[in-house]
């Protein structure tokens, strides 16, 4: 077994579920959105992202283009959220909570895109 490709399969899945976990939960509920999730998910994604640049293959630019859309995604939905809380005064109402959880969607349907080209590749080199 490759301890390599455990620990990129490994970040590339937790990103995912993460971002999964951050995503589920009533749209416009900000009790059901943890910001430390949130900033793990970022981190995690970012991590994964760093570990998709060595690879030179056509796939590998595949991935990393997911992973670059779920990055700007995620930073978009930090930043509204740095932006109500902080810059408005608005604070996390309902429809800003719900703008927020639309761009971790964005992401998760990316890191989703990500792990089905990931398990796909692995299960064409098998052959």
């Amino acid at each position: 077994m490759n301890a390599e490709k455990v620990v990129f399969s490994f970040i590339v899945v937790l990103a995912l579920t993460l971002n999964f976990g951050f995503f589920v939960g009533e749209m416009e509920d900000p009790m059901h959105h943890n910001i430390y999730e949130l900033f793990a998910t970022i981190f995690v994604n970012f991590l994964a992202t760093g570990l998709k640049l060595g690879d030179r293959t056509q796939i590998g630019a595949v991935l990393l283009s997911t992973s670059l859309v779920a990055n700007l995604q995620l930073i978009a939905a930090a930043s509204v959220w740095g932006y109500v809380e902080h810059i408005s005064g608005a604070g996390l109402t309902p429809g800003n909570t719900s703008i927020i959880v639309s761009l971790t969607g964005g992401a998760l349907i990316a890191n989703v895109i990500s792990v089905v080209m990931l398990v796909s590749e692995t299960l064409m080199s098998r052959r």
